[in-house]
């Protein structure tokens, strides 16, 4: 063996490059946090050859002293934290001072700057030989461009496991993108080979936000987003989340940023997946762009060479922040009340159609970036087909007929019919009783129009044509009873506090003793949902009592899955989840099913329903339960006005 010796600073830097420079991508990534720490608002990049050949980015930023030129490519050197206490309240995207090093090692770099209280601008090069630097005079404006060219022209080996020309720039795309939807007060310009492919301007208000995101995620994302707005515990959620209904195959319309910094983070996915458990279909994913600003003492982004990670001081908090809210505005997706072109939060004209809107007040820190959050809704949108879905295959006759007796579950609201064929409504906002004819004139009784308005027909058996002030509702009958069954059957097996069963034969299951200890410290995880478990030695515990809606489920198997889930997330969702799942699966298979003829008072009370019913924009798959054609879109179908 030979002898222990200090590595050349050029080989610790080309080791450093391997976790900091992986591709084109990277570099881009590193330099536009630089130039955003920077203080930069403009940011122009010019790409060649996917970023191979050459990346240039020229910022008007804050700019560097020339005595710090040199300094700048040199290891650990960096001036945004100087004591342990600023390591641990980092607020600058980037602070390791490995970038500009590992970047000039494995490339040709030009550096060019001017300080802004300088009068020169001054130059430094490298070319990955070595570390010496010469400063040179040079002709620049304010701030700082940066010039990498010839990426791993001296390290073959890491070349050749580059991708395409194509390839590379998508992922250098997708870098831009995450960087641009962090900061609004920001403008960008992106070219390549000559080409420009993006001219993002700063914005400073809500619309224009909404412009740079169907910009760069595409005007479907806006159009099918809610917004949020919401604090507690010293902790701020604000964003666009898609609806349920416009989910997707894989998971790439997902960004979560956490004090201005884009991460992907375990926590955060869990937290997001359970809130859309049950309004999304099996397999799809949910879309968002999400912003999470906290205290930055109780996060800690030093968990990663390239910072996409991040560990939180109070993990549970976070998590159950993130769920409570996010689940609650998804809960609030349903028929709602205004009137045509009015906004309800603020009364001001707006073309947005009456649907699933949810009221939010903004008062976000990156002034005047979004300070006057509105109404994102309309009709659900999305026309995706989900045919061939699956269900779980279980023995429902008996759970239903356990919970039969709670009464409502199974039934649509009542309404009132009189002699005369007139019904009664009852505002679900007001609490005032009116009267309308089943088939009306929307002039004469626009004032007492609920939402989906009145039925007037049921098409093959299938669908049932509504009337309201806008113009045409179309509701699937049975994806939106099965979405109030649901909804009355959870609300039931809560609200009884969860009837267990003692187990004739209780159910001994063998642990490991760190499995055995979480039982033990954590059993209220399971007594919550009736479970009764008890530790009875040190590798085992008992299954002595199991709710009624489980009673035929793996109980050993959920059991095992549920103490792993406590392991690894600090708590569980996944008893719950299975006795949604089947009733879930109860409601779909006592829901109103095709060809079956509907009354004109059974039709009104399902739309009634549907009203008061949370997530009742979708059934228990994802599905959408309504559409709505207004007066001008049925009008275009028929040319009128032309």
């Amino acid at each position: 063996m030979q002898r222990i010796h200090l590595l050349s600073p050029r080989l610790a830097n080309q080791i450093a490059a391997g976790e900091v420079v992986e591709r084109p991508a990277s570099v881009v990534k590193e330099l536009l946090e630089n130039s955003l720490d920077a203080g930069a608002t403009q940011l122009d990049i010019e790409i060649e050859q996917g970023g191979v050949r050459q990346i240039k980015i020229r910022d008007n930023g804050n700019g560097i002293t020339k005595d710090d030129l040199a300094l700048a490519l040199s290891r650990h050197a960096t001036s945004k934290i100087h004591t342990l206490d600023d390591l641990e309240s980092v607020q600058t995207l980037g602070f390791r001072g490995e970038a500009l090093a590992s970047i000039s090692s494995v490339s040709r770099l030009l550096l060019t700057s001017k300080f802004r209280d300088d009068d020169e601008a001054w130059r430094v090069e490298a070319e990955g030989k070595d570390m010496a630097t010469a400063i040179k005079p040079a002709s620049h404006l304010h701030g700082t461009t940066i010039e990498v060219r010839d990426l791993f022209f001296n390290t073959p080996a890491r070349r050749k496991f580059l991708r395409t020309e194509k390839t590379e720039f998508s992922h250098l795309e997708e870098v831009l993108k995450r960087i641009a939807l962090s900061r609004y007060d920001v403008g960008f310009r992106l070219s390549h080979n000559g080409k420009q492919v993006y001219d993002l301007r700063a914005v400073g208000d809500q619309m224009s936000a909404e412009h740079r995101l169907a910009s760069l995620l595409g005007k479907k994302f806006i159009e099918n987003a809610l917004t949020l707005d919401v604090e507690a515990a010293g902790l701020r959620l604000w964003g666009w989340i898609g609806l349920p209904t416009f989910s997707r195959s894989q998971a790439d319309l997902q960004y979560f940023f956490v004090n201005g910094r884009v991460v992907k983070d375990k926590l955060v996915a869990h937290a997001v997946r359970q809130a859309y458990r049950d309004v999304l279909y099996n397999g799809r994913h949910p879309t968002f762009v999400l912003y999470l600003e906290l205290d930055p003492a109780t996060v800690d982004v030093n968990v990663h060479p390239t910072k996409h990670e991040v560990r939180f001081r109070d993990g549970r908090l976070v998590h159950d922040f993130l769920f409570s809210k996010i689940h609650k505005v998804l809960a609030d997706v349903r028929p709602q009340s205004s009137e045509p072109g009015v906004d309800a939060a603020t009364g001001s004209s707006t073309d947005v159609e009456m649907g699933s809107t949810i009221k939010t007040q903004s008062n976000l820190l990156l002034q005047p970036i979004l300070n006057s959050a509105r109404h994102i809704g309309g009709a659900v949108g999305a026309r995706e087909s989900f045919s061939n879905y699956q269900r779980p295959s279980i023995d429902a006759g008996k759970i239903r007929n356990q919970l039969s007796a709670v009464d409502g579950l199974n039934r649509f609201a009542e309404v009132v019919s009189s002699v005369d064929g007139q019904q009664e409504y009852v505002d679900p906002e007001t609490g005032e009783v009116h009267s309308t004819n089943d088939v009306f004139s929307v002039q004469e009784s626009n004032a007492v129009i609920p939402p989906l308005g009145f039925a007037v027909a049921q098409l093959h058996g299938v669908y049932i044509l509504s009337e309201n002030a806008h113009g045409l509702v179309v509701v699937d009958m049975h994806a939106a009873h099965e979405r109030i069954l649901y909804e009355r059957m959870k609300d039931a097996f809560y609200r009884n506090a969860i009837v267990s069963q003692p187990l004739l034969v209780p159910i001994n299951v063998s642990v490991s003793q760190s499995e055995a200890d979480i039982v033990e410290s954590d059993s209220g995880a399971f007594n919550r949902f009736g479970f009764v478990v008890e530790r009875t030695g040190l590798e085992s515990v008992m299954v002595r009592e199991v709710p009624v809606v489980l009673i035929d489920s793996n109980v050993e198997g959920l059991v095992r899955d549920v103490i792993s889930d406590l392991n690894e997330n600090g708590g569980t969702d996944l008893l719950e989840a299975r006795a949604n799942e089947l009733m879930g699966a109860m409601a779909c298979h006592g829901s109103v099913r095709a060809n079956r003829k509907l009354t004109i008072t059974e039709m009104n009370s399902l739309l009634r329903d549907m009203e008061v019913t949370e997530r009742s924009g979708q059934c228990n798959h994802g599905r959408p339960t309504w559409t709505e054609l207004s007066m001008s879109d049925l009008d275009k179908l028929f040319l009128r006005g032309r």
